[in-house]
């Protein structure tokens, strides 16, 4: 028997030999990179749309095909906003003269009339007052008539001022202030026709309510009613220069491109980029035209209608004020003075010669501003009867002057050969010649309006017209390269 030998060793399985309990084992320390070895790089940004977009336009543009394309969406791009520029433009210009024919000038003619009314009211008031306690029927009718009227026509300028405006605001002054003026004078009236002397106090009350508060707010309303006009005739009148200079461009950009493809092909015409240049120059013949017969028919419609208007409501507001002036000197019988220069005159005298000289220049003028016969003669005729109706006051005024009121009072208010003959004379004269204006106004305010109907919806279909052309004139050039 035998036995291995004592110093033989253990047998080793694997090549691993165990390292000292509880020491980890260690890893041999890396050598640094080199130098020269190349960094890591961050991810590229991602390109934007309009930067692609950009290089595509940029890739086409080196090709006929992808120029062509390019050519021709310029040309319809060019051709849509000529045609929206104009449709917008003509829009907003017919919109502004169908408004001074529709609305601002029928309402400041309107406030004119509510001026006129209350007025020639108070004119009726004293006129009554004056033939004593038996007023005749016709000046209470006219008294009444001229309330109804001045009334309704606050009524319809209440509907048409804007919410919160200053004229909303005067309106509703003047409808307050209308029912404490009727009422002084029916109180004037009452103690009239008992024969008390207070009856003429409160008529003074009411002629100074009329003329100190509500003739002023009146001609506010009017001042305001013809600022609006003044604001819609300059929206209506401009020439469209944006449009126009679109148009001009337009074509320009049409015509380069005729002569690109006539250079490139030979061909004399462009069928399509002809029919695109004919609508634009058909777009543009019509707004330019249609425009210098608007602007020369509305401004026509000013100068011969509304200036000869506005010249004509204040003449006529002149004799309101100076017949009522007239009327009430005999109704205070010189109760009331005024100290001009050191002198001492009537007030209401003074009053009344101050609203004669403005008369007279008022009517001077529209005179000059007429440009026909049918202006004229009305002018003339009212100019006539204010020269007869200064003669018939000087001799009422003289015969107050001397105390003999009776005498006076039948040359103002009597039968036959009176100043207010003279009044009411000039006074039909006046609203004849307004009457005529009106008509003058009406028909070139018309026909201004008339030259822009149909221009924007017109010069929408031509565009898209003109659009369809350009690109099928364009798509026959990009057919050939297919």
């Amino acid at each position: 028997m035998t036995h291995p030998p004592q110093s033989a060793a253990p047998p080793v399985t694997g090549s691993a030999v165990p390292g000292a309990p509880g020491v980890p084992a260690q890893t041999a320390p890396q050598a640094p990179a080199p130098s020269h070895a190349p960094r890591p790089q961050a991810p590229h940004s991602r390109r934007t749309a309009f930067a692609e977009g950009a290089e595509k336009l940029r890739a086409a543009a080196t090709t006929e095909p992808g120029r062509l394309r390019i050519i021709g969406a310029v040309l319809a791009l060019l051709v849509v906003a000529f045609g929206a520029v104009t449709a917008w433009q003509s829009s907003e210009r017919a919109a502004a003269a169908d408004d001074v024919l529709h609305r601002s000038q029928p309402l400041s003619s309107g406030a004119a009339d509510i001026y006129r009314s209350l007025a020639d009211a108070n004119t009726a008031a004293s006129s009554g007052f004056l033939a004593g306690g038996q007023e005749p029927a016709a000046t209470r009718d006219r008294y009444e008539k001229d309330i109804s009227a001045a009334a309704t026509g606050l009524v319809t300028a209440a509907a048409n001022a804007e919410p919160g405006s200053a004229s909303e605001t005067t309106i509703a002054r003047l409808n307050r202030l209308l029912p404490e003026y009727k009422g002084l004078v029916e109180r004037a009236r009452t103690y009239n026709r008992q024969g008390y002397p207070v009856g003429g106090a409160y008529l003074r009350y009411a002629n100074e309510k009329m003329q100190t508060q509500m003739l002023p707010a009146a001609e506010d309303l009017y001042t305001r009613e013809n600022a609006r006009l003044d604001a819609d005739y300059g929206n209506a009148t401009p020439y469209p220069w944006a449009a126009i200079a679109l148009g001009v461009l337009t074509l320009a950009g049409l015509g380069w491109a005729q002569r690109r493809d006539y250079l490139r092909t030979n061909r004399v015409l462009n069928h399509g980029l002809v029919a695109a240049g004919s609508a634009t120059v058909v777009a543009l013949l019509w707004l330019t035209v249609g425009h210098t017969v608007a602007r020369s028919e509305l401004t026509g419609s000013y100068d011969h209608g509304v200036r000869s208007l506005t010249v004509l409501y204040d003449a006529r507001i002149a004799s309101l004020k100076a017949r009522g002036n007239e009327n009430m000197s005999l109704v205070a019988r010189g109760a009331e003075t005024v100290t001009v220069g050191g002198k001492q005159y009537d007030t209401y005298y003074y009053a009344f010669d101050k609203d004669m000289t403005v008369l007279g220049e008022g009517l001077g003028r529209a005179e000059r501003l007429a440009d026909d016969s049918g202006g004229t003669a009305p002018v003339r005729s009212a100019e006539a009867g204010t020269a007869l109706w200064k003669q018939r006051h000087a001799a009422a005024r003289t015969a107050d002057e001397n105390g003999d009121y009776q005498q006076a009072l039948a040359k103002v208010i009597g039968a036959k050969g009176t100043t207010g003959e003279c009044f009411d004379g000039v006074d039909k004269d006046l609203a004849r010649a307004i009457g005529h204006e009106q008509t003058e106004f009406r028909q070139a305010a018309t026909s201004g309006r008339d030259a822009m109907t149909g221009l924007s919806v017109g010069a929408a279909v031509l565009a898209a017209l003109g659009a369809a052309g350009a690109l099928a004139g364009i798509g026959r050039r990009l057919s050939e390269y297919r």
